[in-house]
């Protein structure tokens, strides 16, 4: 396998180039699955960066370095583990809504709509004025331009996108504008003594983690440092559009709790939990928390030494900059579904996805290595520290890797075998009942990965860290 991914990753932690000779990667290479972008080589990157550096905080505890291995085609099928979901022996629905997709709009021009959520859903169908049903959605979208719809979308406070071209892409204004930022920013945002890491028997033991994300990028993150060790507490609103069934998939080795940050009380309770915090995970609009008094410089006046990862749909610069935006809308919008569908075709012509979550599982993965190389600065030297990172800067890391020769592409396989799928899951005791589900892909050789406490429904702790 390239090592061309991994050995982009190795500058942002300060590694040297043959760090990633550390890294026992087995199980094949791309194409694994039927796209042409190189998932399988960014996933096996991702989550090495994300061992290297629990190893590299393992290394501060005990002076001891960690063997890591990444089995390949185990690292692709996270990059979907929603769809291995079983719970009390029933697959547990990683469906769209029926009207959510890609329409054909006006002049040869396709136009994707996302519905998933039930606001974002109501958007679409307000501005087109016909009710849930696929094929009112279908005539009306081709009586719209697609640029003219995306915009109607957008302001009216929904989601999704015309479908674009790589080369389209590359002349946006918020194309231009990504290509001109690194993948990720590790950036010092306040002065702090330098803190030891707590005591524990694990990388992350000890570290405490607020996750106010929603979705798959954000609560990536958080599950894979609770995977090291760390204590995590994700807070979302009662008020707030969720799936519910997402949770059965990222919420591994968290606690959940409610708080309505339009209300003073809840304010304050989070402001005392971020005064006890060690990370604060965001995923957020630019500006969305900073209207609250949670924005990086604000959190690192309340607790000097936090580190506040934050994650958005098109990064912080452009005219995209507060746009709305999900892994399906990136794809849209920079040229994924434009050539996934010149290669693999659908039942019906037009763009399609990859047959993965790639930028929101790569993303999510991105951030708990980025969050992991702070903690480790914030240890030797001290300091509050701000991690950046958007879904569009990871969706253009994935594209730069090139792509698949297309001789290579025929006869992929869909779907893993039964036996590779029964070899990497594993169950665990829930709320809800029994539930199956993929385990840890990262392998270490003194502490290997695992959650501590099994998913739970939404708001099921009191908004406390416990003793």
């Amino acid at each position: 396998m390239s090592l061309d991914a991994l050995n982009s990753l190795l500058p942002i932690a300060g590694w040297p180039a043959d760090r990633a000779r550390a890294v026992e990667v087995s199980g094949g290479t791309d194409p694994i699955l039927p796209t042409p972008f190189r998932i399988t080589e960014t996933a096996v990157a991702s989550l090495a960066a994300v061992g290297m550096a629990a190893s590299d905080l393992w290394e501060m505890r005990t002076g001891r370095q960690q063997q890591i291995g990444i089995d390949a085609r185990q690292a692709t099928a996270s990059l979907r583990s929603g769809s291995y979901l079983n719970i009390e022996g029933t697959p547990v629905p990683n469906g769209r809504n029926a009207v959510m997709g890609t329409y054909p709009a006006k002049n040869g021009r396709w136009s994707y709509l996302h519905c998933n959520f039930p606001n974002h859903r109501a958007a679409a169908l307000k501005v087109l004025g016909v009710p849930e049903e696929r094929d009112a959605v279908r005539k009306a979208v081709a009586q719209w331009d697609a640029l003219e719809l995306e915009e109607a979308i957008i302001a009216a406070n929904g989601a999704g996108g015309m479908v674009r071209s790589m080369a389209e892409w590359a002349q946006h204004p918020q194309g231009i504008a990504i290509a001109g930022l690194p993948l990720m920013e590790i950036v010092k945002i306040g002065d702090s003594p330098a803190e030891p890491l707590p005591k524990g028997d694990r990388p992350l033991s000890g570290i405490r983690v607020l996750d106010l994300t929603r979705v798959i990028a954000g609560p990536t993150c958080a599950r894979t440092l609770a995977e090291q060790g760390a204590e995590v507490l994700k807070i979302t609103g009662k008020h707030l559009p969720s799936l519910g069934r997402q949770e059965y998939d990222t919420g591994h080795g968290k606690l959940s709790a409610h708080l309505d940050l339009r209300e003073a009380k809840d304010v304050e309770i989070l402001r005392g939990l971020v005064r006890q915090t060690d990370m604060f995970s965001q995923g957020y609009r630019p500006g969305t928390l900073g209207n609250r008094g949670f924005s990086p410089e604000q959190l690192a006046q309340l607790r000097p030494g936090i580190i506040v990862v934050s994650l958005c749909a098109f990064s912080h610069v452009g005219p995209w900059a507060s746009r709305r935006g999900f892994d399906t809308v990136v794809q849209t919008v920079s040229g994924i579904t434009h050539r996934q569908g010149e290669l693999f075709p659908g039942a019906a012509p037009g763009p399609q996805f990859y047959p993965v979550s790639a930028i929101d599982f790569l993303t999510g993965y991105l951030m708990a290595f980025g969050a992991m190389v702070a903690l480790a600065r914030r240890t030797r030297e001290g300091g509050s520290w701000l991690v950046r990172i958007s879904l569009a800067q990871v969706g253009r890391w994935l594209v730069e890797r090139g792509q698949v020769p297309e001789a290579e592409l025929k006869d992929v396989i869909k779907e893993f075998t039964p036996a590779e799928l029964e070899r990497w899951t594993m169950s665990s005791t829930t709320p809800a009942g029994k539930l199956r589900h993929l385990a840890p892909v990262i392998r270490m050789s003194e502490t290997p990965p695992r959650w501590d406490k099994p998913t739970v429904p939404l708001g099921y702790h009191p908004p406390v860290w416990p003793a």
